[in-house]
């Protein structure tokens, strides 16, 4: 089988046996995969900082049919991404973001989803304040690319357009928003002003709205639980609960 040549993100990094370390990388050609560097650890020469988290570049895989790992042959980065790093709050939310499209997406290839991920980890490279805001968002982008798209407009129950000039019920389980006369059918959700249905729509439409830190906070605890009505996999997301409990 030909080597797979692909653009591809490194989301998590492990140590191997003695000198390699197992990658799991976000391609534009076949979703998330999981690689082996050998010879990553002993040396620096072959992969460079190709084996740092959240760099990007272009990568070549060897591709074993039937099998989970394959080999990374070759990684020339693109984008490194140090400014991640360089802040916690940034590297935490990339941590939290990267986390989450590991538990999304598999191994289908979708451009729009790495071009969603790209952005997001560009624009945390680059943000100065409202780093919260800037993870919340690409992770609702990325909830959307994947078929999960949160209705805000209509009711998820009846389909009926929903008033949203005052507080509106949000079910997260059943992926969206409940008119008057069908909320009381819902299990559980919150009820959401409407500045929070708002920063919602900007963050599906692409925009970073400023947030105080008590919106940041609330809209952590809507996503997670929208998260957790939707995930295949009932383990806990670690990198996002240390992500939220913040202070560091």
């Amino acid at each position: 089988m030909p080597p797979l040549h692909t653009d591809a993100i490194v989301l998590h990094v492990a140590d191997y046996l003695e000198s390699s370390r197992l990658l799991r990388l976000l391609t534009r050609e076949a979703g998330v995969q999981s690689v082996v560097a050998r010879g990553a650890r002993s040396s620096r020469q072959r992969f460079g900082s190709a084996t740092d988290l959240f760099a990007e570049g272009a990568a070549q895989l060897t591709v074993k049919p039937g099998r989970d790992l394959h080999a990374l042959d070759r990684f020339d980065v693109l984008r490194a991404r140090p400014t991640i790093a360089g802040r916690l709050d940034r590297f935490m939310a990339a941590s939290a973001l990267a986390e989450v499209v590991l538990r999304l997406v598999h191994d289908e290839a979708s451009a729009e989803v790495f071009g969603v991920v790209t952005e997001s980890l560009d624009r945390l490279g680059a943000a100065e304040e409202g780093v919260a805001s800037v993870a919340l968002g690409g992770i609702w982008r990325l909830l959307a690319e994947v078929g999960f798209r949160p209705a805000l407009d209509a009711c998820v129950e009846c389909h009926q357009p929903v008033d949203t000039s005052g507080a509106v019920r949000f079910d997260p389980r059943s992926g969206g928003v409940r008119c008057g006369a069908c909320a009381p059918a819902g299990t559980g959700g919150r009820l959401l002003p409407p500045t929070a249905l708002a920063h919602l729509s900007e963050w599906l439409a692409g925009g970073t709205p400023a947030l105080a830190v008590s919106e940041e906070r609330a809209h952590q605890r809507l996503l997670r639980e929208f998260l957790a009505a939707h995930l295949a996999e009932s383990r806990p997301l670690k990198a996002w609960a240390v992500w939220e409990q913040g202070g560091w």
